[in-house]
């Protein structure tokens, strides 16, 4: 037998081979695994090829590191059959790692197919020299090498089964794996060629007409290092691609569904919106149809929110709207809806049998509404005015349940508020006339139709014109002159009284002006500040530039603040008072003795003037109670420094004894009427008036 040996060299290059080989078939499983199907079988296609030609390398260059005393060669077609059936092997394998399942049936079966496949490339790269005579093989070798590749596939199959999913310290286990696995085909391999023998005297048929050793080494080592290189450079790419491409698609569906969050959602309170609302009436009226059933619709509208939010800020008004809310979830089902429209207006939408149910839940939100909260070290308290409507006695559609809830809820806040109360028909009357009325209102600022009439206040000895009050009044093109109380409260809750406020001081300083150039310069304008007006941060600002626009002196002005609004909110009510005060106009506390003043805080206002409530003048000649309380408040009041005004006057009896009791300003219906400035001037000179100051 020839003498063989093994160049170490091209060994060793031939387990690094069998290495890299290992690695990319185990990252081209994990690839094929991971992709869609239709980039799998591209993966699959691919991976066929490198892994195929890896394995072909490995017992390439392991023949090439084969040397005997003779000259070998290859002949090519036998070698690219080789090829062949390393590529199809190779392609069996993959396909068969990504099927979903893998038993020790499918394995063993799996495993001699491929063995067999690898046993056959390895012995037809043998038979590639054609020797003559032919190679003589040991029987027990060549047995041990065809088991070895058996065992090698099917550890192949295996570990590339277990290892395709991205599992932690994946690459770590990988490259052992791909270790074990190029030592088990390299097993093979040298098994194989130490199974071979070699009659002396044999002769390499493809020695002269095949492909010589020596460049073939050279082309196998480079075209398998490039392929290898190329495909698992692909592979790391397109993992990273796949990577980033997951991180960008998280992070749309992130962003996806933040955005349908803040097109559903009002971000203040977290509670549906508008948009959403519409769409849980809609699939409820569906529901009530289809299933005969019936639901109940709540506007709830937050009373006092208004006056909070003005004198303590947005941001305070912001955390007492997101405390409602969950109050409001709170006491609502699970499978109910709690809407916020916007502003301090929500929505309830729930499931009833019996109108008597809908009452109960909003009993319930009155309540707990209505308990105190603490924002800020703030206690505040506010209260709700529900109306409800019930589908379908009050409506079959989305826009019509809205509205008659809404009608509704005006007539809680009509009615007292703090409360709830049922659509009833003629509610939509009263809705459409109010509507009416706030669209007249900005038409009347528009073009002018208010006015102001002017009655005089008397110095209670001896009779004398003192000052005037301004009062509003609106000439209405249809229903003629009106009085505020047909109109202010309508004008508080949409906030055009700080306009039309702004008009009536603006008017009644032009008229002072006027006025003080006829000679009345003693004479002092009474103007009523509503609630409204006086928790406006621009008030002061406002009242200095009417003052300079006119070149009126501050004290010429006189600003009338109602008890319950004063008493409201009494720190911030002494800071406004005390802006005033110090831009020296004087204020007057109107309608006292109907709240719920304290004498301690009453002592710190900055006022001049108190205006008793007419209601005690009524019956004064009547009514000893009356009488005695008068004497109280002129008392207090002198005790303070204080001018007291009784308005109201109607009979001598009263001017009287409003006199007797020390009254310092008498107004009312017996001493004049309010009246528009020509007719003041004109019953001036006709009664014979004493002006103050003229």
């Amino acid at each position: 037998m020839l003498t063989a040996h093994h160049d170490l060299l091209l060994v060793a290059i031939s387990i690094l081979v069998a290495f890299l080989a290992s690695y990319t078939a185990l990252d081209m499983a994990a690839r094929i695994h991971s992709t869609t199907p239709r980039a799998a079988m591209l993966w699959l296609a691919g991976g066929s090829v490198a892994m195929g030609i890896g394995i072909w390398s490995m017992h390439f260059v392991g023949m090439l590191a084969f040397r005997l005393p003779i000259s070998l060669g290859y002949d090519i077609g036998l070698t690219l059959l080789s090829l062949l059936i390393a590529i199809i092997a190779s392609a069996f394998a993959l396909w068969r790692v990504n099927q979903p399942q893998l038993s020790w049936r499918q394995l063993g079966a799996s495993a001699l197919l491929m063995g067999s496949g690898i046993a056959a490339m390895h012995y037809t790269g043998m038979a590639a020299m054609r020797m003559t005579p032919g190679i003589e093989y040991d029987p027990l070798l060549f047995a041990l090498s065809v088991l070895i590749a058996v065992a090698a596939s099917g550890a192949a199959i295996w570990i590339a089964f277990k290892l395709r999913r991205n599992t932690p310290h994946v690459l770590i286990t990988r490259i052992a794996a791909a270790l074990v696995m190029g030592l088990a085909i390299s097993g093979m391999h040298y098994t194989g060629m130490q199974a071979a023998s070699f009659p002396i005297g044999s002769i390499c048929g493809a020695a002269t007409a095949g492909v010589t050793p020596g460049w073939l080494a050279l082309v196998v080592i480079i075209v398998t290092l490039a392929v290898l290189a190329i495909a698992l450079l692909t592979s790391v790419l397109d993992a990273r691609l796949e990577s980033q491409t997951s991180l960008l698609a998280r992070s749309l569906a992130v962003a996806n569904q933040e955005l349908v969050q803040q097109a559903l959602q009002d971000n203040l309170t977290k509670l549906p919106n508008r948009t959403l609302l519409e769409d849980r009436l809609d699939q409820m009226l569906h529901k009530a149809v289809r299933m005969q059933t019936r639901f109940a619709l709540m506007f709830i509208d937050l009373d006092g929110f208004k006056a909070i939010n003005d004198s303590l800020g947005h941001h305070v008004g912001d955390l007492l709207l997101v405390e409602v809310a969950q109050r409001i979830k709170h006491d609502i089902r699970g499978q109910d809806t709690a809407a916020r429209l916007g502003g301090d207006e929500f929505v309830v939408l729930i499931e009833v049998r019996d109108p008597e149910d809908a009452a109960t839940v909003a009993d319930k939100l009155c309540n707990a509404i209505g308990e105190p909260f603490h924002i800020q070290n703030h206690p505040l308290t506010v209260s709700a005015s529900i109306g409800i409507s019930i589908y379908p006695e009050d409506g079959r559609t989305a826009h019509e349940l809205l509205v008659n809830a809404d009608a509704a809820m005006y007539h809680t806040k009509g009615s007292g508020r703090n409360g709830y109360h049922f659509f009833e028909a003629s509610m939509n009357t009263n809705a459409h006339n109010q509507l009416q009325l706030i669209q007249d209102l900005r038409h009347a600022l528009k073009h002018g139709e208010f006015r102001l009439h002017y009655q005089p206040k008397h110095n209670a000895p001896d009779n004398s014109i003192i000052g005037v009050e301004a009062l509003l009044r609106w000439q209405h093109p249809t229903r003629g002159l009106l009085a505020p109380a047909d109109f202010i409260a309508v004008a508080e809750k949409t906030g055009l009284i700080v306009p039309i406020g702004d008009w009536v001081l603006d008017e009644a300083c032009r008229q002072m002006r006027e006025w003080r150039d006829q000679g009345y310069t003693n004479w002092k304008m009474s103007v009523n500040l509503s609630a409204v007006q006086f928790t406006n941060g621009h008030l002061t600002d406002h009242v200095a530039a009417t003052l300079k626009k006119y070149e009126l002196p501050p004290q010429s002005l006189m600003l009338e603040v109602t008890e319950s609004t004063a008493m409201q909110d009494v720190e911030a009510s002494m800071t406004i008072l005390t802006e005033l005060a110090v831009l020296g106009v004087d204020i007057s506390i109107d309608d006292f003795g109907t709240g719920y003043s304290s004498l301690l805080y009453l002592k710190r206002l900055p006022a001049c003037e108190l205006k008793i409530d007419r209601g005690f003048i009524k019956n004064l000649a009547q009514n000893a109670d009356d009488a005695s309380i008068v004497s109280a408040i002129v008392a207090l009041g002198h005790s303070l420094n204080l001018n007291i005004v009784a308005e109201g006057v109607e009979t001598e009896k009263q001017q009287a004894l409003l006199k007797s009791l020390g009254c310092d300003t008498l107004q009312g219906y017996l001493l004049g009427r309010p009246m528009e400035p020509s007719q003041l001037m004109r019953q001036m000179k006709n009664a014979a008036w004493l002006p103050s100051g003229a």
